[in-house]
């Protein structure tokens, strides 16, 4: 078995007749964090629902090929709950669940059965320091969650992700509704977290995806056109329409 966490190989995505996705090939590595760049539409977040299978929940979506995690493929017979469990999910807009802090980031441990309050509480704390929430949460656990800042939100999003003990975060976009505050508060997080996890994000911000990831994958119409070492592809592109969309000439 490779190293890599995930390994893609030779995936094509349809949603009825329309080719959202032309033969990805992709890998991930443990601590690895990858930025998927590109313009809107062109199949990043498409890719990424991929990953956690979202988009079984598409009834005209179909896709061909390999995905593996830890070399088990997620699409023969894991199930899904499972996967999801080791694949969390942090959306473009933050997420909470209409309940309080705390119940937000124990709720998927306790679907899962765990009841021990004491256990609970070790839980919440621990997420909650990880996405570097608690000091300003602590006095406000059982609060409703949509009280906190779009920031913080989004941070308490990470947190309920967290608590599941993924082994991979995906973010979509996690910081296009925030404020540049709470965007590099976002950003300093995912440099803590890519010590305990691989993470994908996708971005349409250049700078963040230079400052944020050590490999970058630029796509296009659905083509992974290029992925790479993120200096490699910023610096030193291989292919002309990855330096064309850096350099900011279409996009």
């Amino acid at each position: 078995m490779s190293g890599n966490k995930i390994e893609v190989t030779g995936l094509d995505l349809f949603y009825g007749d329309f080719q959202a996705l032309k033969n990805i090939n992709f890998t991930l590595a443990k601590q690895d964090v990858a930025a998927l760049i590109g313009p809107s539409g062109c199949g990043k977040s498409t890719f990424i629902r991929i990953l956690n299978r979202m988009n079984d929940l598409i009834p005209s979506c179909r896709i061909t090929g390999e995905v593996l995690l830890d070399g088990q493929d997620i699409y023969g017979s894991m199930d899904v709950t499972e996967l999801r469990s080791r694949v969390g999910m942090v959306f473009q807009k933050p997420n909470p669940f209409n309940m309080s802090v705390f119940d937000n980031v124990a709720y998927g441990k306790r679907m899962q059965g765990v009841r021990d309050k004491g256990q609970l509480a070790d839980i919440v704390e621990l997420s909650l320091k990880k996405a570097a929430l608690w000091d300003e949460v602590k006095d406000r656990l059982k609060k409703p969650a949509q009280a906190l800042s779009g920031g913080q939100q989004q941070r308490l999003c990470i947190a309920r992700s967290i608590a599941m003990e993924p082994e991979v975060i995906l973010m979509d976009e996690p910081t296009s509704a925030l404020d540049p505050i709470a965007t590099g508060r976002i950003e300093e997080l995912i440099g803590e977290l890519k010590k305990e996890f691989s993470i994908i994000i996708v971005t349409h911000a250049m700078h963040q995806a230079s400052r944020v990831s050590n490999k970058t994958a630029f796509f296009l119409l659905g083509d992974l056109i290029e992925y790479g070492n993120t200096r490699e592809v910023f610096t030193n592109p291989k292919d002309k329409r990855t330096e064309d969309y850096i350099s900011g000439r279409f996009g």
